[in-house]
């Protein structure tokens, strides 16, 4: 972060914007996605643990309010390791998870989709087991993609936890806005977990629709600059970055403060997530919440979709 960006915003993150999440949370506007303190391939043990606690612990003590992760990651290993790590967790602190997915090895085809309604019991129990907590403060359906039942089912079930005291919040990943609207005829649904930056556009439907429904949109991979469905295409990622890379002088800041700063414009319910394994980085991300992009800039950054 420059010195430019931290003379003009200060430090005092209490001071910073709150969200609501759900009936009874609020959260800073920029969370933390620990998808990173894995292995290589995001499979197994982060390699080396007491490095991976004593950055969560420093992430908290930075501003982080909200940490995401999943069962899958490592698998099981993100869970354990914030535990470790942070149990007994501060009361502003959020911990959000997800059930739903399975992987069995460390190739990437290994991942599939379980929606049966048992195992999403059983997965609900591990997670707070492994976090360490009764009851799982946001609990995201990790995909709609399960074919094993019905979306319906997948979705009731984690309202039968809720009733039972497991889930304080249900969260819906990766569902189309057919299925938001399926989800909330059965139960409140209090965040929206989906792909979405710069230049990953394709969910805008589902980003207005949770709005409209007064649901937090959580994008993951925030900052990144590849083309949706074609990572070879370098010059069009050059050129969405050179033109962030204009804004970001002007304000003396990065070009990933700049694309969070665009998703906190984008909607008032927006709450991103970024991942990374440095503090630095971790302040920077932070630190885009107080910057404040002009009407032209931020049409400009719209221009780029």
């Amino acid at each position: 972060m420059t010195e430019h960006m931290t003379a003009h915003t200060g430090a005092d993150t209490t001071a910073r914007t709150k969200i609501p999440l759900g009936s009874d949370l609020a959260v800073g506007r920029i969370g933390y996605g620990s998808m990173r303190l894995t292995g290589e391939g995001l499979y197994g043990e982060y390699p080396d643990r007491e490095a991976g606690k004593s950055f969560l612990r420093q992430a908290v003590d930075a501003g982080v309010d909200l940490i995401d992760t999943a069962d899958v990651y490592g698998p099981h290993t993100t869970e354990t390791l914030i535990r470790e790590a942070l149990h007994p967790y501060p009361e502003h602190l959020v911990i959000a998870t997800k059930g739903g997915l399975v992987r069995s090895g460390p190739e990437l085809s290994t991942i599939g989709f379980v929606g049966n309604p048992q195992y999403l019991r059983q997965s609900v129990h591990l997670s707070a087991r492994r976090l360490g907590v009764e009851r799982i403060d946001l609990y995201y359906l990790h995909s709609g993609w399960a074919k094993d039942a019905s979306f319906a089912d997948q979705v009731g079930t984690l309202a039968q936890l809720r009733e039972e005291g497991m889930i304080k919040n249900i969260g819906l990943s990766n569902v189309s806005v057919e299925q938001l609207r399926e989800a909330r005829d059965i139960t409140e649904i209090a965040a929206v977990t989906a792909h979405y930056n710069v230049v990953a556009r394709q969910e805008r439907p589902l980003l207005d629709a949770a709005e409209a429904a007064g649901a937090v949109f959580v994008p993951w991979q925030p900052v990144s600059l590849t083309t949706p469905g074609d990572p070879t295409d370098t010059r069009g990622s050059a050129t969405v970055a050179a033109a962030l890379a204009a804004v970001a002088d002007a304000h003396g800041a990065t070009v990933p403060q700049v694309a969070l700063a665009w998703l906190l414009a984008v909607s008032p319910t927006m709450l991103p997530i970024p991942a990374t394994t440095t503090l630095g980085h971790l302040r920077e991300n932070l630190a885009a919440q107080d910057l404040r992009l002009t009407d032209e800039e931020i049409r400009t950054i719209d221009a780029l979709a």
